[in-house]
């Protein structure tokens, strides 16, 4: 691509553009110690990489700043050493938020600067392919090129080809117009999230607007149907997030779901570092009580980490982001075991690592990882190289740092012992041999799951629509132009690329 075509094809730029700082390494130049990180890039269906150091990202920032004054970068150290890893991870991931903020706004991805600095002038032929198995993992993060307007259709009449199947629950009736989208509240692995009202129940939701061709591109209808029966299933525990519509139009499929405004676990650990035993102790028996009724259901989670974790206005949890969720049949065997290689690297179990078929058993490893994290301020086998991490978790022994009690060490070395065998959680109690351990006496377990339990934190939101928590780039976003134009009418059953996809809830059935 010329720089003369990308200057004329950027206007929606945004909405085909993904980036997300995935790696860190630090190196010497005459002498001199600096660290690099990883961006991937994602745009127009086409994916490479690049690496970028610090001082680039602060030439790029003053020069955006023209435009947006109020952009900021994670700061400097100003004292200690900036090359400790747990330096670096905080740094990797604020630089991961600043990309994903400025790829957001429509200002800036037009600018010269902007489009040099990523590589969007590049034709495919310089591009280099990103996040190998071999490397650093896919989190199925993809762009959602087609999907940023959620009621804006193409002009093509509706089709039997692009149809899904959307099951016995389908109320063909429900369609974009039925909700007033108000803003952008977040960006998907292949669409955005919306903050919308339904008119008529005058409830407010997160609405996922993700489009079918992209998904069909990447031969991802397996993995959207998952998540989409996995929600169907949430409407019954407190500490997931739930579904309570989907439905389609010719070129989208539409995730309407609880709306939980409290910010990321992420971004509250990243302000905080660290939290005290007993706040961790909380958010710890909440996520065991959702993954314990996950298992029930012979649902592998498979990306527990602290970005997938969300607080409710009363400080509750959530869990968030099925797609890469793993439904178990019963042909799969007896102790359900699965062999896809998934995850988020910091996370990742050494069975999965070791491409072993693997079982439920890997969610007790991320559940020690993040109790780690919640306690020594990053994932337990950090390395800003990414081999090493990954030998690190395949053969470092466990180290602790800071203040933990003897009663969360002896949790979480059961939890991130190397065997699965040898793994608490393993056995055919599954999450009651988590619940028994002595870190969790003070744990009433069912007025936890009566959430009857005060949570020791509250977001400062003052209201269920309270968008404080939001990243104020996704606000500013808005909803895309012609969000006023209707979808009239329903696509018909057949010939559906996503049979099952229609979903009401029980309680709207008989409405």
């Amino acid at each position: 691509m010329s720089n003369s075509t990308a200057s004329s094809s950027t206007s929606n730029i945004n909405d085909s553009l993904t980036l997300r700082v995935v790696d860190a390494q630090t190196s010497a130049e005459n002498g001199r110690k600096f660290t690099k990180y990883k961006v991937s890039v994602n745009y127009n269906g086409r994916e490479w990489e690049i690496w970028r150091r610090y001082k680039e990202f602060n030439t790029l920032n003053e020069k955006l700043r023209h435009t947006r004054s109020d952009l900021k970068l994670p700061g400097r150290r100003l004292i200690g050493d900036s090359f400790e890893p747990d330096f670096v991870l905080k740094r990797l991931r604020g630089l991961n938020e600043y990309v994903q903020r400025i790829s957001r706004n429509t200002q800036l991805v037009n600018l010269p600067e902007f489009i040099e600095f990523f590589g969007l002038n590049v034709t495919p032929s310089n591009e280099s392919p990103i996040l190998t198995a071999g490397a650093s993992p896919s989190m199925n993060d993809n762009d959602d090129s087609a999907a940023g307007n959620p009621n804006t259709e193409d002009q093509s009449t509706p089709s039997d080809t692009n149809r899904v199947n959307l099951g016995k629950t389908e109320k063909t009736s429900v369609k974009p117009d039925d909700f007033e989208f108000r803003t952008c509240i977040g960006k998907g692995s292949f669409g955005k999230v919306y903050l919308a009202r339904h008119k008529t129940e005058d409830t407010i939701y997160a609405v996922k607007v993700v489009s079918k061709a992209l998904i069909k591109r990447k031969r991802e209808e397996r993995h959207i149907m998952a998540e989409r029966d996995v929600l169907v299933k949430n409407t019954r525990h407190p500490f997931l997030v739930s579904l309570q519509y989907s439905f389609q139009t010719p070129d989208k499929l539409y995730f309407v779901m609880d709306f939980v405004n409290g910010g990321e676990l992420f971004y509250h650990l990243q302000q905080e570092r660290a939290f005290s035993e007993q706040r961790a102790r909380f958010y710890a028996a909440e996520i065991t009580s959702a993954i314990g009724y996950l298992h029930k259901l012979d649902i592998i989670y498979r990306d527990l980490k602290p970005e997938n974790i969300l607080l409710d206005r009363e400080g509750h949890i959530r869990l968030t982001d099925f797609g890469l969720c793993k439904v178990m049949l019963s042909s799969e065997g007896r102790e359900g075991r699965t062999a896809t290689f998934c995850g988020t690297p910091e996370y990742l179990a050494p069975e999965v690592l070791r491409r072993e078929p693997y079982t439920k058993a890997v969610d007790w490893w991320c559940l020690g990882s993040v109790i780690y994290e919640m306690l020594c301020a990053r994932p337990p086998f950090y390395s800003r190289d990414v081999n090493e991490m990954y030998d690190n978790i395949l053969n470092r022994q466990l180290r602790f740092i800071g203040n933990v009690s003897d009663r969360a060490k002896q949790l979480i070395e059961q939890l991130l012992r190397k065997s699965p065998s040898e793994r608490l959680g393993t056995g055919p109690e599954d999450v009651a041999e988590i619940k028994c351990q002595p870190f969790f006496d003070q744990i009433d377990w069912e007025k936890l799951e009566a959430r009857k339990i005060p949570p020791p934190w509250k977001p400062p939101v003052s209201s269920p629509t309270d968008l404080n928590q939001i990243p104020k780039e996704f606000i500013d976003a808005g909803v895309s132009p012609g969000v006023a134009d209707q979808f009239i009418g329903s696509v018909t059953n057949k010939g559906s690329s996503f049979p099952g996809f229609t979903y009401v809830h029980d309680a709207d059935l008989n409405n």
